[in-house]
């Protein structure tokens, strides 16, 4: 349906709460949410009052003079986001998707302000502060990439590991869910990777209906968890040091808290950085810059950048090497360590040929790490295709 100039527009049901820089707008039924700047803000709301679009635009530009203002162009964005419900008194049929409201309602909103209000937060950072303090005083409570051996069959720890790590990772989840329902948000768990591990992670697309500040609680909740669990291990060990399941808990809540860091990840601590800049592309933003002095990143995908983010761009790309160099101290100091020490421990074994429980335990451990070589090599290979195709078509 063509629009004109003498065109009136009904839109959908909207919210529209101010951000930092711009204004959050989220479609009631979809549940859907966009950034858009006052000047939008504005024409919607105009709409809404009932004036055509040439009475809209003669009003914006009087009022932004020094902007180039296009309402048809506007106008025909919000239909293709299906944010219009009629135009000019015809109700459009689309099959709109509605959302439906699920995902852990069963959980009162009281539940979530109980771990959530102003008291608990601050002992939540009582609770990281006094962590750091003990691995400052109690140096042995830092955690060895040896933590890891329990056992001295190989599966049996990685068994362990995988048993250890799923728990704390609910528990982390779990406070994501229980802020979101805090504020009467629905949510729900997934499974996702980073890099080539998979994890599991909560939706919290919702917050975008928050205020700034309140996002914050959504996006630390799942860390704040970690450190209850962290500080009441940490007080266990020095009552049992000689317990080596605290150990290995340790060394998993260090591991995954040192990962928040790598922001070329969407790590929880990415979103907190991305809601205190305000620049809600910042991981895309940050790469596309990166790729001007790193060839290897030439194939991201181009977004505006806008001026009064440049400089919080560039931050980023710094955030972003730091991430890079934390993985990269995490696999020296830890995982490869590890390697080493469990391929000692399991090759001898491996050429006795005996139907011993070590023996077996050698072969499963060489087979996992065959398969892992074996996917880590297709993943790269797939990976430099793309990259090949992609500029292919560039040059085209």
């Amino acid at each position: 349906m063509e629009i004109t100039l003498q065109t009136k527009l009904t839109l959908c049901p909207l919210n529209i709460q101010l951000d930092q820089k711009n204004y959050i707008v989220e479609d009631v039924a979809s549940g859907e949410f966009y950034e858009m700047p006052q000047i939008c803000v504005d024409a919607i709301q105009l709409m809404e009052k009932g004036l055509s679009l040439g009475e809209i635009e003669e009003k914006l530009k009087t009022t932004y003079q020094e902007e180039e203002v296009d309402i048809l162009d506007f106008a025909n964005q919000l239909i293709e986001l299906d944010l219009v419900k009629e135009i000019d008194g015809e109700i459009i049929h689309k099959n709109r998707h509605i959302e439906k409201k699920e995902g852990f309602l069963w959980i009162s909103p009281k539940v979530g302000q109980f771990f959530f209000n102003r008291f608990m937060l601050n002992g939540y950072g009582v609770l990281l502060i006094l962590n750091v303090f003990l691995f400052i005083f109690q140096p042995h409570l830092f955690p060895s990439y040896k933590d890891f051996f329990v056992f001295d069959v190989m599966n049996l720890n990685i068994l362990v590991w995988l048993m250890i790590t799923f728990c704390t990772v609910i528990i982390h989840e779990f406070g994501h869910v229980l802020a979101a329902r805090g504020y009467d948000l629905p949510t729900k768990m997934g499974i996702g990777h980073r890099l080539f591990f998979v994890v599991f992670e909560t939706d919290l697309s919702k917050a975008w209906s928050l205020r700034k500040n309140q996002r914050y609680v959504l996006y630390l909740a799942g860390m704040c968890f970690d450190q209850v669990i962290l500080f009441c291990v940490l007080i266990a060990q020095l009552f049992f040091p000689n317990e080596k399941i605290l150990a290995v808990i340790v060394l998993d809540i260090f591991i995954r808290t040192l990962f928040q860091f790598c922001f070329y990840m969407k790590t929880d601590l990415y979103y907190v950085v991305e809601n205190w800049s305000g620049c809600y592309n910042l991981m895309e933003n940050g790469k596309q810059w990166l790729s001007k002095w790193l060839p290897i990143m030439k194939q991201v995908e181009k977004t505006e950048i806008f001026k009064e983010e440049e400089k919080m761009v560039k931050l980023y790309a710094l955030f972003y090497i730091t991430g890079v160099t934390i993985t990269c101290t995490l696999f020296i100091f830890y995982y490869i360590p590890q390697m080493i020490f469990t391929l000692k421990k399991t090759i001898p074994h491996l050429f006795l040929f005996n139907n011993s429980i070590y023996f077996w335990d050698a072969l499963l451990i060489v087979m996992q790490l065959l398969i892992f070589i074996s996917l880590l090599f297709y993943s790269l290979v797939k990976k430099r295709k793309e990259i090949s195709q992609t500029n292919i078509v560039h040059e085209k």
